[in-house]
């Protein structure tokens, strides 16, 4: 049976411009070889060079009203100089990807907590904003605003050239999306992706969430994939292999006839943004076992 051919996927990562690629981000590791193959997450740390193939002529905007279009993105917003930033600020290298996992002690998981506390409290607050009419640009600016008031820095801002400080993808794009100049519309669904620094520390986090009047098969895809991130949350322990996120996750969308993105992956996220492991969210035989201390994301949402 011929390989099916990668899913087309739309995003407005680019902003005024739109990148497609036909390459797999995701390889399987060498039989004996102990590391998962990490291009998907080094892929995914030049977040400007990441998306997709082709949009087949049905995808356009003459054909469907509804297709995602990108606006226009605003300059680059500033950070005070007192608030610290990551190393790959102003760097003209690629930020570094740690080889093998980080193991936090008792100063690294406080500061964790923290950061990870302030990152929810900034996607819940960024929640609150999402109604029709309101652009994902005046998101991007409140969410810049509520984080340096924090003392800590946006993540994503300056991140291999990405020139806004979260990642908001609406409806047909996956990820990445970057805040610009569309209004949301009635019915629209986002997912607002948070993260910052802080004291050293990168806390992640994501949800996705509904913009007015939004229909029922959006509401079951949102609702079923809070379910998969629950699901895969709660069978997390030291020991436990990685490779059952992916599995927890598939069990529960094949129930209701759901896909799963195969091209983008979770990722170990303390003192790097995108360290290992590589979490895969669909069955798969990778290596490698949780360990106590360590932090890394689950990207359902």
């Amino acid at each position: 049976m011929a390989r099916p051919s990668p899913p087309r996927l739309l995003s407005s990562f680019l902003g005024d411009h739109l990148a497609f690629s036909a390459r797999p981000l995701l390889r399987s590791a060498a039989p004996g070889n102990r590391r998962v193959a990490y291009q998907a997450t080094r892929t995914l740390c030049n977040l400007v060079d990441i998306l997709f193939n082709r949009r087949s002529r049905d995808d356009t905007p003459e054909n469907n009203p509804r297709c995602l279009c990108p606006g226009k993105v605003s300059p680059r917003l500033n950070v005070p100089d007192h608030i610290q930033k990551p190393p790959y600020v102003n760097s003209r290298q690629r930020p570094g990807v740690s080889n093998g996992p980080e193991i936090h002690d008792e100063k690294g998981i406080e500061c964790m907590r923290a950061s990870g506390k302030l990152a929810a409290q900034v996607l819940k607050f960024a929640g609150t904003l999402v109604k029709p009419g309101i652009t994902t640009d005046e998101i991007d600016k409140a969410v810049h605003q509520m984080i340096i008031d924090n003392g800590a820095y946006p993540s994503p801002l300056g991140y291999c050239g990405y020139p806004k400080s979260v990642c908001t993808s609406v409806n047909e794009c996956i990820c990445h999306g970057i805040p610009d100049s569309r209004p949301l519309e009635d019915g629209d669904i986002i997912n607002i992706d948070v993260t910052v620094y802080l004291n050293g520390y990168h806390g992640d986090t994501s949800a996705t969430f509904l913009c007015g009047d939004v229909d029922d098969e959006a509401k079951k895809l949102v609702q079923v994939t809070k379910e998969c991130l629950d699901k895969a949350i709660s069978i997390c322990a030291p020991g436990v292999e990685i490779k059952r996120i992916g599995r927890t996750i598939q069990d529960h969308a094949d129930k209701f006839k759901f896909g799963v993105v195969r091209h983008f992956v979770g990722h170990g996220v303390g003192k790097v943004f995108h360290a290992e492991p590589v979490v895969l969210h669909f069955r798969n035989n990778e290596w490698g076992r949780m360990m106590l201390n360590q932090t890394f994301t689950i990207g359902t949402l």
